[in-house]
Formats: structure tokens, C-alpha cells, sequence
């Protein structure tokens, strides 16, 4: 079988693009003498995106190269989503997330239907997701829902037939978000693609308890995708056992070496990237919390070190480390409508809309 692949006539917007605070990166560093290999991301067309466990690195790495190729390439006139109608139920407040996909669609030119919060639903008068599940085939091609309870997802999916994007389940995961984090630390070091000597490898901290917590659990999930090339994992938390039965066996089977301390300053200065997080959330407001789990201009950081945070953030994370080169959290957080349209192009199958000109396949 022959292998199709995508390579990118690279070239800067004609526009000079927005900038913020902190690290801007070229994103054509990820696709720089290299190509997309379309038999990958063809693994993807009519599947829902639920779990990080669909995941293997091969994948991940051509998801973030083609946002890569989408962030650096002007695709809009090629109306990629054209005739496509996605839904986008959120049954819990969000704002990066939901208009995150929302622009990525839109800037597909495709259509959206949109649940911006449950109360609007039938679900204020009691009815199953399951039944409104049965309902979303006929209304759209794609669905992606964020909801309260871990257990949305299973429900559902029990009538629902057209592909889910699982954009956050209760204290579940959130498989997209931990792409988006990915495609900025790819951004960041492109040679983790690959298997890197041991001096080059990386030291992950993770502020937080990814046993109920759905940005990190699926962030650490992922980082293991990426175990040959991590030197150490150091887990920031409260709680003596913040990973569950079910992380601490896929950390253990992975054979990355991994710490638990309750303070962020027992091993900030050997940290080479820092997953900050809202530590704790207790009925309706987050837990105030002390200097051992936060970071701040005096915070002794690697020179090179960099935060990365799926946001909203509290006072965790001080914004006078927005105007450093710490700061990775605002390509982050930018570089998720790039992940979403590859994650609609390649669900929806839409491959052949790509501009040949601009995205020749050989």
C-alpha cells in the first residue's frame, strides 16, 4: 500500500500573527523537512475522540504536525468544513474550550449548533442524555460535549451514532486539552518526536491530583506516550495518594521514574516543564491555597524552565510570569483551535478539501 503524506509549502501569514506574553513559537519547526503521513490521521475518520487511550505516540505526533501545517497554512478559502454541522453541547461553563472549538470550526466554514449550558436542554426537565444523544444524529455530523458527570460519556453513547468529541467529563479526562499541551511542548522542544540522548530528556512536575482531576489525568496519560524521552515525573499534591489505583499502575508499568511531595519547591529547580492546575475545587469555589503549590516572579525556576496551565487559573500561577520566558501557557492555550481543526478534518474525513497548491500530496 502506497503512503500518502502531506508536505507544506511553509510560509508566513501575510499578516503578522498575534502576539502575546511570554514564548511565541514557529510552529513550522514541527513540519520543518518533514511530512504528514495521511494513513496516521486516517485512523481517526468516523471515530469519536473519548479517551486518551485511543492514543498512541505515532498518532499524537501526526495530529500535532498537522496543526502544525494548519497553524502555518492559509486554508480558510478552501472551506474545509463546508456542508458540516457540529454541535457543541456543553452542559458545564467553559470558555477556552467551548470557543475554542467553535472557531476552529468556524474558521473551517462549518456550521454549529450550540448548547452554551445544560439548563437550556431537556435535561432541566429531566430528560437522558441517552434520549438527547438519539436526537443529535439527525441534527449534526459531529458532537463535542463537556459535561459534569464522569459517567456523560457512556450515556451518551448509547444512542448517539454520529462521532463524540469528549471535551471534559466530570472528574474524567479531557483528551483534546492534553493535545493541545502536547502540540505547545512539541512546539517548544520538536525533537521530542523522537528518541532523545538521556542528557536531553525532561523533567515533568505536575501540580495537582490527576486521580480526579480530568486536564492532568489526561495529561500524564499522554506524557507516558512520551516515557523514552522523560527522565523523571515529580507529582505536586495534597493528598499522599493523588494518582488512584488505575495511574499508579499505568505510571509503574511504564517504568518512568516518579515522585509524590506536597511541596512545589522541594523540586522546582530541576523541573524542565511544570503542569500547573486549580488544585482543588470544593463545592462552589477553589481551595485557597499556600506557597508550596504556587509559582511567582521569586518562584527559583530552571533558566529554561517552562509552565504550561490549561487555565482558568486563580492566584496558583501569578501574572507577573506572563511577560517571561516561562511563560508556554498562552501558546498553549492559542494553539488549541489549530489541534480542534485537525481533530475535525480528520474525524469528518475532509482531507481532499486541503488546498493542493498549498498542501501538495505525494
Amino acid at each position: 500500500m502506497v503512503t500518502e503524506k502531506l508536505t507544506a509549502n511553509v510560509k508566513k501569514p501575510e499578516l503578522d500573527p498575534l502576539t502575546s506574553n511570554g514564548l511565541n513559537l514557529d510552529a513550522s519547526g514541527l513540519i520543518r523537512e518533514d511530512f504528514i503521513t495521511l494513513d496516521v490521521l486516517k485512523r481517526l475518520v468516523g471515530q469519536s475522540i473519548l479517551s486518551v487511550q485511543q492514543f498512541d505516540k505515532e498518532l499524537v505526533i501526526e495530529i500535532c504536525k498537522f496543526a502544525a501545517l494548519l497553524e502555518t497554512t492559509e486554508i480558510a478559502k478552501s472551506h474545509p468544513l463546508d456542508g458540516k454541522i457540529v454541535i457543541t453541547a456543553f452542559f458545564e461553563p467553559s470558555t477556552r474550550t467551548r470557543l475554542s472549538f467553535e472557531s476552529a470550526v468556524v474558521r473551517l466554514d462549518g456550521k454549529i449548533l450550540s448548547i452554551p449550558e445544560g439548563q437550556s436542554t431537556g435535561v432541566a426537565k429531566g430528560e437522558s442524555l441517552s434520549d438527547i444523544g438519539e436526537m443529535f444524529n439527525a441534527y449534526g455530523d459531529v458532537v463535542v460535549m463537556r459535561h459534569t458527570q464522569t459517567n456523560s460519556v457512556e450515556e451518551i453513547m448509547q444512542n448517539l451514532r454520529i462521532p463524540l468529541i469528549n471535551a471534559g467529563n466530570g472528574s474524567g479526562e479531557h483528551p483534546t486539552q492534553a493535545l493541545t499541551d502536547w502540540f505547545a511542548i512539541l512546539k517548544w522542544k520538536p525533537n521530542l518526536k523522537t528518541t532523545v540522548p538521556e542528557n536531553e530528556r525532561i523533567h515533568l512536575g505536575i501540580l495537582g491530583t490527576p486521580g480526579s482531576m480530568r486536564a492532568v489525568n489526561s495529561f500524564l496519560q499522554m506524557s507516558l506516550l512520551f516515557k523514552e524521552n522523560i527522565k523523571k515525573i515529580s507529582i505536586v499534591s495534597e493528598l499522599a495518594d493523588p494518582l488512584g489505583e488505575e495511574l499508579n499502575t499505568m505510571l509503574r508499568k511504564s517504568g518512568v521514574s516518579f515522585t509524590v511531595t506536597n511541596d512545589i519547591n522541594h523540586v522546582i529547580g530541576d523541573l524542565d516543564v511544570i503542569y500547573m492546575n486549580s488544585i482543588a475545587f470544593l463545592g462552589d469555589s477553589y481551595k485557597s491555597l499556600d506557597s508550596r503549590f504556587k509559582l511567582d516572579e521569586n518562584s527559583k525556576l530552571k533558566r529554561d524552565a517552562v509552565v504550561l496551565h490549561p487555565l482558568a487559573r486563580l492566584d496558583e500561577l501569578d501574572s507577573k510570569l506572563d511577560e517571561t520566558h516561562h511563560n508556554l501557557y498562552f501558546t498553549q492555550a492559542h494553539g488549541a483551535v489549530f489541534i480542534r481543526q485537525a481533530l475535525f478534518i480528520s474525524v469528518l474525513n475532509r482531507f481532499d478539501r486541503l488546498p493542493e497548491e498549498e498542501i501538495p500530496v505525494r
